[in-house]
């Protein structure tokens, strides 16, 4: 930001472009001059690019990254074959509903991580770099994970109270604790936690646990808040988000 601020007073003050001027060497000017006019070249040598759709562009470039792709198809499918599975086994308890909150986790994982995103190195040296990126593409994947979740509970008869508030409840606390930690490590440590300490006895004891029964959705949703009021004044944190990730 402090970068950003400098590059647009230059842009208004001619007397501080003209200071900066002053200040270089004859060999920096000559260099400068020498990659201008190789640019230049390049460019008139180069064939125009072929005219595409501004709109898909900013969708594809701020909402949205390739490898959320192939993260956001295994979520798929892992909630249809937990419906399956419900379906088709009356004895255990409502897959969808112990991993609901699970479910945009890995798509939030990938959303901002230098592995994960082959624009890294570009996107992390703009203002917009953690902050902006991470909730633009956070907000993409809930864009896809919710509906996922509603037909789901729909054909499996879930309540779409508990699917979507424990969901909301964990994207919040991994952007909490992303501001600690780093996103991806938040991610994984929720996802760990939450199948050893609830999805695990779950299935032993073939129950739905008390966390998920119907009486526990305002404290989900009360949770939901909190998390996401934290998280708001934790913005700055998520702003220096690349040096975690």
């Amino acid at each position: 930001p402090s970068v950003w601020a400098i590059e647009v007073h230059l842009e208004d003050c001619a007397d501080c472009r003209a200071r900066l001027a002053g200040s270089t060497t004859a060999e920096t000017r000559a260099l400068i001059e020498r990659v201008a006019m190789s640019l230049d070249q390049e460019i008139a040598a180069t064939p125009a690019p072929a005219g595409r759709s501004r709109s898909w562009s900013v969708l594809r470039h701020r909402w949205l990254v390739g490898t959320l792709s192939p993260w956001l198809a295994m979520t798929a499918a892992v909630l249809a074959c937990a419906a399956l599975l419900t379906s088709l086994r009356s004895g255990l308890p409502a897959l969808v509903l112990l991993i609901a909150p699970l479910a945009p986790l890995p798509g939030v994982a990938v959303a901002w991580h230098r592995r994960a995103d082959p624009a890294w190195e570009l996107i992390a040296a703009t203002p917009a770099s953690g902050l902006t990126t991470l909730l633009r593409r956070t907000a993409a994947v809930l864009a896809f994970v919710i509906p996922a979740l509603a037909v789901v509970g729909a054909g499996t008869g879930v309540s779409l109270a508990l699917m979507l508030l424990p969901c909301l409840a964990f994207t919040a606390a991994t952007l909490l604790l992303g501001t600690l930690v780093g996103v991806r490590r938040a991610a994984i440590g929720l996802i760990a936690i939450w199948a050893l300490v609830v999805i695990a006895p779950s299935l032993a004891a073939a129950r739905i646990p008390v966390v998920l029964q119907a009486d526990s959705v305002g404290v989900w949703a009360l949770a939901t808040v909190l998390l996401t009021i934290m998280a708001l004044f934790r913005v700055d944190g998520l702003r220096r988000l690349s040096h975690h990730d």
